[in-house]
């Protein structure tokens, strides 16, 4: 009988100790992710700093950070109407139709045409994606 007793004495103590820990654990992690969020800058870091070459685009000259909300076009109100496609839904001559604005970009526009085809909510086909990943680099590498 005491042996039955102690069983179930661990049994409890286990349980009560499993709970505890399921009850208290998360908040800390939740708590020490927010805190690490590598997604925004520190606040005291400079603006002129050069790429830390963590991240696979440099966040200082990302096309996802926009100074503005302001939509530019560039000749190209004809891709408004992709909006909602998804990437690999396009047909070829869309897909040229892109490929005819991507490369009559100066250089120092193809970061700012990314950010205006992103804010007016049309997605790259994929092929066009990837040149536009390209050519974003060469750009960067020339200046």
């Amino acid at each position: 009988m005491t042996g039955a007793l102690i069983i179930l004495a661990v049994t409890v103590a286990t349980g009560l100790l499993l709970y505890l820990l399921q009850r208290f654990m998360p908040r800390r992690r939740e708590s020490a992710d927010d805190n690490n969020d590598s997604s925004t800058p520190p606040a005291n870091a400079p603006a002129d700093e050069v790429c830390c070459g963590q991240h696979i685009t440099c966040e200082k000259d990302s096309l996802l950070v926009a100074m503005s909300r302001d939509i530019e076009y560039f000749e190209d109100e004809e891709l408004d109407e992709y909006r909602g496609i998804a990437a690999d839904d396009y047909s070829d001559a869309q897909i040229e139709q892109f490929r005819d604005v991507l490369y009559t970009l100066r250089p120092e526009e193809i970061a700012p045409w990314a950010r205006s085809i992103q804010l007016r909510g049309i997605t790259l086909p994929s092929p066009v994606k990837e040149e536009l990943i390209m050519l974003a680099a060469e750009a960067r590498q020339s200046n």
